[in-house]
């Protein structure tokens, strides 16, 4: 846990992706505390035909979906909105107008982790 789900435009380079991937990364541990080894990111491309923001098809648009286990701060939360905004305007040169990020907090129950036992059962 963290578990984030970044949706972008198609059509961005290679290296650009692997920036916004080590970037968000980078702004989950920072913000949060998170160790490394439990952050995880997919990152879903959309085709600009299959995106409308304010009536405009194909408009440019990152959304970050993140999963937590409860317990998170506003102001962790907060820091984490920043960076994880901070990240996609640097590493796509979008702008932030252009960011959104949504975030779920997960009860401990509700989190299967390594090994089939719940976040809870892992001491989390």
């Amino acid at each position: 846990m963290p578990i984030l789900h970044v949706h972008i435009l198609s059509g961005w380079s290679a290296d650009r992706k692997s920036s916004l991937l080590e970037s968000a990364t980078q702004a989950v541990v920072d913000s949060l505390g998170a160790p490394l080894r439990s952050v995880r990111i997919m990152l879903h491309e959309i085709a600009p035909e299959h995106i409308i923001v304010g009536g405009q098809v194909g408009k440019q648009s990152v959304v970050y979906h993140v999963h937590l286990i409860n317990g998170r701060t506003e102001d962790q939360k907060s820091a984490l909105y920043q960076a994880l905004n901070r990240a996609a305007c640097e590493s796509l040169g979008v702008s932030g107008d252009d960011v959104r990020v949504l975030m779920d907090d997960i009860p401990n129950t509700d989190m299967g982790m390594a090994n089939g036992v719940s976040a809870k059962a892992a001491g989390r």
